[in-house]
């Protein structure tokens, strides 16, 4: 009978793979009431009876068992008849409750009491009420979760008796598919919504649309949900919805993906966006065209910010005029074409005058607005000249028409009167002027590099003419700028090669003895000689060299003092250059710990371009200084800006009036006045004060009655090497023998 059943069971099963419960409980009840009416035909005894009923029983289960879904009958009482093994094997820790004749919502208790049911947890009662509902239901499906994250399908049929069947199908990999596939969708839908380009499907047979991402959102100015289920002549403008279509044919036609280049197209908000698009057929299984896809990417920033930075690239960030780079390839197209034509143009090299200090005394935003400001006044009088800044206050003219040097003689008075206005910013009104150097193609240089260095020679000449002119290039101011050149390269070798040398000059307290010395650097050039100091000092500045030698006439000047058996004092000049690299007084300070000298005798001079610029920044390092115990003394007082605020802003030991002023003295009454002033400030204010430049015994005379406190100058004695000065120092002079056998 078994294998008669499981045949029969097999024709229940549906093409899915389910079994028809209501065949399988026909299947079921037939076969139990076929026996009985057997037994009842028989005459056999009563007890034979209810043995071959107890076999059909276990052959029933025994088919039962042969079936891989978990099967329970309960009667019309919801008891416990008859179940198979798989229906144990699914419920695990439960198959005790699993007994004949349990009812139906007493298995339900005992499952939630071990946890078998974990969706009840929280709502054990609520839970209950509705699985008993459903299982009263003469049919209901549902699925059902497990406590080892297994899952059942619970398909259940009342009985014409009352009864119910039930069968649990094991549906745990088919949630695991589903699970998976639900991930791949929301990981694909999270890629669709997060892909900056915009991206529409279309379905091919009624081309209306079916999918829209984010970004095509955006690109439409439509939502999803005003898109999806047109087509685009009721999403778009007539024109661009006709193109559309139009490229869908071809598409078809061709049957492969097709990419359009740029092309820009009116938005919704009614501006213009640059876009690129691709388009391809998405073919069904059997390769039939089914979807129309397309990408479209909106470029229109990407196009902005590439000119954007383009325009950077070849022009000045703050001016907004063309920078040095796209100068270079003017100037050279431009030498190409005057080349071929057998044409003449001319190359302006402008300098502003006092720019550095207008930037230094207001500030660099001032100074950046004036190179703004002038930048504008170039370009509005240069009448189609190509103006460039190339740097700082540095700004270049190619002028390529009319006749030259005549035109770039005109446009140079041009370019210098437009600057000469005064500039007004914020509440100041500045006042600044043009060096202009010319140099003319092919007169001065037929290629890029000489018509530079030219035009730049002749407005190194007109800076040191003064200021405030033009000049041409003419040969020999080539010369000049190749001797300067010449003397920095030389400049950067002359301490290794020992040509620099410290000369020192006495300072005398008036009407008494020697105090100290200033200490004065010297060039000894191999071929040149003494190079004077005004010559190369202002080289070395330029160039940066000024720190390598400034530490090195800083550290030889301490070392000679502290040999000194006097303690006299010794002076050394600081550049501006110094306060704005480095860190001067942990240097300072270092050469005094190696030296020995005490600090009290070192006296640092300092002008008032150390002050100018970044004031507050300087303050502090001359409060650093001091505090070291060094001096501070000012040099040149009078001939700067702001002497005497600067007095006022920090503590100097000692103020030293300019040469200028002394030296004047016998000729100018304003000269005596100021070295008056100056005298009567010092004695005021507590401050020792230096005469510079004293040469005669009548400015002498004229610093005694004025109760001057201290001079230096030609009078007593020259900038000589310390030798010269050994009695001075303390000392002994040299034999005659000893000076004989050292000659």
């Amino acid at each position: 009978m078994s294998t008669l059943f499981a045949r029969q069971l097999e024709r229940a099963r549906r093409p899915s793979g389910e079994i028809d419960l209501d065949l399988l409980g026909g299947l079921v009840t037939s076969a139990y009431e076929e026996a009985v009416r057997d037994r009842r035909r028989t005459d056999r005894s009563m007890n034979l009876m209810i043995e071959e009923l107890e076999q059909v029983h276990s052959r029933l289960l025994d088919a039962l068992d042969v079936v891989p879904e978990g099967f329970a009958l309960f009667d019309s009482e919801d008891r416990l008849v008859l179940w198979n093994r798989q229906y144990l094997e699914l419920y695990g820790e439960s198959r005790d409750l699993v007994v004949k004749g349990v009812r139906f919502a007493d298995m339900l208790r005992g499952g939630i009491e071990r946890g078998q049911l974990p969706d009840a947890i929280g709502q054990e009662d609520e839970w209950l009420a509705r699985r008993l509902a459903q299982h009263a239901q003469a049919r209901n499906s549902q699925e059902q979760r497990l406590p080892d994250d297994r899952w059942v399908r619970i398909e259940e049929r009342r009985t014409q008796d009352g009864g119910s069947i039930g069968v649990r199908i094991d549906i745990t990999e088919q949630k695991r598919r589903e699970n998976e596939l639900r991930q791949a969708k929301e990981f694909l839908d999270t890629v669709l919504e997060s892909v900056p380009a915009s991206i529409m499907v279309k379905n091919v047979s009624d081309r209306r649309y079916v999918l829209i991402n984010r970004s095509g959102e955006s690109y439409l100015g439509m939502s999803r949900e005003e898109v999806v289920g047109k087509t685009a002549f009721e999403v778009m403008p007539q024109q661009r919805a006709e193109l559309l279509t139009r490229r869908d044919e071809e598409l078809l036609t061709i049957g492969r993906e097709v990419t359009y280049p740029e092309e820009t197209v009116e938005s919704r908000q009614g501006d213009h966006r640059t876009i690129t698009s691709r388009r391809l057929v998405i073919p069904d299984i059997n390769g039939k065209p089914l979807y129309l896809l397309s990408v479209v990417e909106d470029v229109t920033e990407r196009r902005r910010a590439q000119s954007q930075i383009a325009h950077m690239a070849h022009h000045d960030a703050l001016t907004d005029l063309p920078n040095r780079a796209a100068f270079n390839e003017h100037f050279k197209a431009e030498l190409e074409r005057a080349e071929a034509g057998n044409q003449s143009f001319a190359l302006l090299c402008i300098d502003l005058d006092r720019f550095k200090e207008i930037n230094d005394i207001f500030g660099h935003a001032t100074g950046d607005a004036l190179l703004c400001e002038v930048g504008q006044r170039l370009q509005q009088v240069a009448e189609g000249a190509h103006v460039a800044r190339l740097g700082g206050d540095e700004f270049a003219v190619l002028l390529t028409s009319g006749d030259q040097p005549g035109s770039a003689a005109l446009l140079a008075d041009r370019l210098a009167d437009a600057v000469a206005e005064d500039v007004e910013i914020g509440n100041q009104r500045l006042r600044t002027g043009l060096s202009v150097g010319v140099a003319i193609y092919p007169a001065d240089g037929g290629d890029t590099t000489t018509l530079l260095a030219n035009a730049d020679a002749a407005l190194y000449r007109a800076k040191t003419d003064g200021r405030g002119t033009t000049r041409f290039f003419e040969p020999e101011m080539d010369q000049r700028l190749r001797e300067r050149r010449a003397l920095q390269h030389d400049l950067q070798s002359a301490i290794v090669r020992g040509e620099l040398e410290l000369h020192y000059q006495p300072q005398m307290r008036v009407g008494g003895a020697i105090v100290g010395f200033e200490t004065l650097a010297r060039w000894r050039h191999p071929t040149r000689g003494y190079v004077p100091p005004d010559v190369f000092i202002p080289v070395a500045e330029e160039s940066g060299l000024i720190l390598k030698m400034g530490e090195w006439i800083l550290r030889e000047a301490c070392n000679e003092a502290a040999s000194w058996p006097k303690p006299l004092e010794v002076g050394v000049n600081l550049s501006p250059v110094q306060f704005r690299h480095g860190d001067l007084p942990a240097l300072v300070h270092a050469i005094l710990f190696e030296t020995g000298l005490p600090a009290r005798r070192l006296v640092l001079e300092i002008t008032e371009g150390v002050l100018i610029g970044d004031f507050s920044r300087a303050v502090s390092i001359l409060r650093r200084l001091k505090s070291l115990g060094v001096k501070i003394a000012m040099d040149d007082f009078g001939t700067g800006y702001s002497s005497l605020s600067y007095l006022q802003s920090f503590p100097f030991d000692k103020i030293k009036i300019d040469r200028s002023f002394i030296s004047n003295l016998e000729t100018s009454a304003q000269s005596a006045a100021i070295v008056r002033a100056v005298i009567g400030l010092g004695r005021g204010l507590e401050l020792p004060v230096v005469a510079e430049g004293v040469e005669t015994k009548h400015q002498m005379d004229f610093l005694t009655r004025e109760s001057c406190d201290e001079v230096q100058g030609f009078l007593f004695g020259r900038p000589q090497p310390i030798a010269a000065y050994s009695e001075a120092v303390g000392r002994r002079k040299p034999s005659a023998a000893a000076r004989f056998a050292a000659g």
